[in-house]
């Protein structure tokens, strides 16, 4: 494609050129691309164009002042914004209906519920976000919640060139407010909770929460369906914001005015819900445990009744939901029948949910293992070392992608608030110690990596894997105890 095709010529200096490709990572560049110098987390993209443009691009698009030397350029003061725009014209194809799921926890259960809910219905759909692109059968994993605006385009392209007509996909606090999101083809949106997290990033909860607002506010079309859980203020919030703003808002939850939960009853692998919807009473069986999972089933089935599903056939679906990888997931069995349970937690209130969501199907003592991520939030590493000990009977403080900072610094930040808690620095040794100490009715709780293969120290990511490290531990008690 021509780079006047991608833009007016009135907008870009130098001779037209011939674009191969787009990119925002320097060492991505081949011959013909376009690259983004934008900044980033920790550099500018400015620094990197000597060597793009060594590297063969064929244009640069940056903001007003920076230089690029004689390469065609495009000088923007919303150069993020731009590259999102000439991203989408660049790969033109979008799926026609496209649902983006915002919210601290649960947007990765909830758009593959979504996924799951039209592959019922025989919708041919699909789900992007942390867990990578799954389709059908299929996981290909990306490796980020929200990818860059190329990679969300090309994504996009490619799934429409192969007739996927639905796309549930994660949107990020990040990519929001990095606009990797505003050329996309938004029709319906939702929204889970929000609670603290990335304060690494945003400089305060403000602008945290004013980032996950871009959604609803600049993104989704007016009139379209957003879907909110509303059992927080800033669920409310949020739901007072859309139906100012002119979008069909459809409230869920224990107070949604539309999607109401009545009741659960925890059994041993199943929930009994009774939901109130649009004033008639659904009793339904979720084959998943923990209270927050029924509140992301009943959100991506409201979501799909504003998507090409029935109301009665989204409800019905919520009984075949499967659970998301890393999620809760049962990872292993001791010999004594304790299970060991997996999942993603890494926040103050997602670490609260899933010790709570463990507690009805757990007769005997809830053992929990986890750490926090290094050069993440700091703020939030003493609470999650107070909750710990203070739902859970029995806690492991330990590594969790420490990443440039000293595990042992990370560690001791919980400790000030897990006290009581045992410290383990090797993760693998946590496990296999928690293991030890556990007896028939007890659960693990493994938090933090969920569906995760790796445990990054330094620059080096060194495999590591939950929930094959609990069966590798398990294997090795029972062969000890033989």
């Amino acid at each position: 494609m021509k780079l006047s095709d991608l833009i007016s010529p009135d907008h870009c200096s130098g001779p037209d050129a011939e674009i191969t490709g787009l990119t925002l990572d320097s060492r991505a560049v081949q011959p013909g691309f376009l690259f983004a110098a934008l900044p980033g987390l920790h550099v500018h993209g400015r620094d990197f164009i000597p060597q793009a443009v060594k590297a063969g691009a064929a244009a640069i698009l940056t903001e007003p002042g920076i230089d690029t030397g004689s390469v065609p350029a495009i000088h923007d003061a919303d150069a993020a914004g731009r590259f999102g725009r000439l991203a989408a014209r660049f790969y033109p194809r979008q799926p026609e209906v496209i649902a983006a799921v915002t919210g601290t926890n649960g947007k990765s259960s909830t758009v593959d519920f979504l996924r799951q809910i039209w592959r019922g219905a025989g919708i041919d759909g699909a789900s992007l976000g942390t867990l990578g692109v799954a389709r059908g059968e299929g996981w290909v994993e990306t490796g980020y919640t929200t990818p860059d605006a190329a990679a969300v385009h090309k994504a996009l392209d490619a799934l429409a060139a192969d007739n996927c007509t639905h796309l549930a996909m994660e949107a990020s606090s990040h990519g929001l407010k990095q606009k990797r999101m505003d050329a996309v083809r938004v029709t319906l949106t939702g929204f889970t909770n929000l609670t603290q997290d990335h304060l690494d990033y945003h400089p305060d909860f403000d602008d945290y929460f004013a980032s996950k607002l871009k959604l609803f506010l600049e993104i989704a079309p007016s009139g379209s369906p957003s879907i909110i859980n509303v059992d927080s203020e800033w669920g409310e919030a949020v739901a007072d914001k859309c139906a100012a703003r002119g979008l069909d808002v459809i409230q869920v939850g224990w107070r949604g005015r539309d999607w109401r939960i009545r009741e659960i009853t925890p059994k041993a692998a199943i929930q009994q819900i009774t939901l109130e919807v649009n004033g008639q009473t659904k009793r339904i069986e979720l084959p998943l445990v923990g209270e927050f999972q029924v509140a992301n089933a009943v959100g991506a089935a409201a979501m799909a009744a504003h998507s090409g599903v029935s109301q009665d056939d989204a409800i019905a679906a919520i009984a075949r939901l499967q659970g998301v990888p890393g999620r809760l997931e049962l990872a292993a069995k001791t010999a004594a029948g304790c299970p060991v349970l997996v999942d993603f937690a890494h926040t103050p209130d997602g670490l609260d949910k899933l010790i709570r969501a463990a507690r009805p199907h757990t007769r005997g003592r809830i053992f929990i293992v986890f750490g926090c991520g290094g050069d993440r939030d700091p703020t939030k590493r003493k609470p999650m070392g107070e909750i710990a000990v203070k739902l859970a009977d029995h806690v492991i403080v330990t590594d969790d992608n420490p990443r440039s900072e000293k595990a042992a610094d990370i560690r001791a930040k919980i400790m000030e608030g897990a006290i009581g808690a045992e410290e383990i620095g090797d993760r693998a040794e946590a496990i296999r110690a928690a293991l030890r100490q556990m007896k028939a009715g007890d659960t693990l709780l493994l938090a933090g990596k969920g569906h995760e293969t790796g445990q990054k120290i330094g620059d080096v990511i060194h495999p590591f894997d939950d929930r094959e490290e609990a069966r590798k531990a398990v294997a090795g008690m029972e062969g000890g105890n033989g």
